[in-house]
């Protein structure tokens, strides 16, 4: 099962509009137990997001915008200056509504991406939670990482029950009939015999794929080894 960001993600989204107040914007991060919300124009497409970071901003620079010679630790100061984002951060730091407080463009996924490509476009970003938009942009759910954990927590017996009918009894073009599988805690691992090296490194591969597993113990033993001697070990 090729899990997609639309079956762990969450459907019911709480959004605020780009006119909403800052008060508005931290009340429902509050309200609703959330460290960012999705910002939404016309029709529910996404025009940006707003993070606590992106709040707390505010009060960091506010003393030094009041004149009172504030200054954000030296650390920050850095850290600001080498990101991407540091140019923004006075500006968004003035801001009193969500267009102005907001990041954009959003970080956003499709519904039917995998959950590796959010896991993926996550870090690069160094996100928490995307948008998840359908045509158009439209929003349509949110996935977070505590979403995406949701892959590790498949039962033993469903990851068995995939790996032994979906990839070594259908996706593997070599014989399997001798290879047995067992799995405890998303440790899968394999036994028997197969004809070819290859063969048993591709079946290992593929179960190492599988949505829910932690980690394959290769215990396939085969009676040709196929492989180039300069890749043998």
């Amino acid at each position: 099962m090729r899990v997609k960001v639309r079956n762990v993600m969450t459907r019911e989204v709480k959004s605020v509009t780009s006119g909403a107040s800052f008060k508005d914007v931290a009340e429902v991060l509050i309200a609703h137990g959330v460290s960012a919300v999705p910002v939404v124009g016309d029709e529910g497409r996404v025009l940006g997001v707003i993070s606590e970071a992106d709040l707390l901003c505010k009060e960091e620079f506010k003393e030094q915008y009041y004149g009172e010679g504030y200054q954000p630790p030296l650390r920050a100061r850095l850290r600001r200056g080498l990101s991407k984002e540091g140019p923004k951060v006075r500006s968004r730091a003035r801001g009193d509504t969500a267009a102005d407080l907001m990041t954009t463009p959003a970080v956003t996924i499709g519904p039917y991406a995998s959950v590796v490509s959010a896991m993926r476009l996550m870090a690069e970003h160094g996100v928490k939670r995307l948008p998840v938009v359908g045509k158009e942009g439209r929003l349509e759910g949110i996935v977070s990482r505590r979403d995406l954990l949701q892959v590790f927590v498949r039962s033993d017996a469903d990851i068995a029950r995939e790996v032994r009918e979906d990839i070594l009894a259908h996706s593997l073009w070599a014989k399997t009939s001798d290879v047995r599988a067992t799995v405890e805690q998303g440790v899968v691992t394999l036994f028997g015999s197969m004809q070819r090296r290859s063969d048993a490194r591709i079946a290992v591969c593929m179960v190492e794929r599988v949505h829910g597993v932690v980690h394959v113990i290769d215990h396939i033993t085969w009676r040709q080894d196929d492989t180039p001697a300069w890749k043998r070990r």
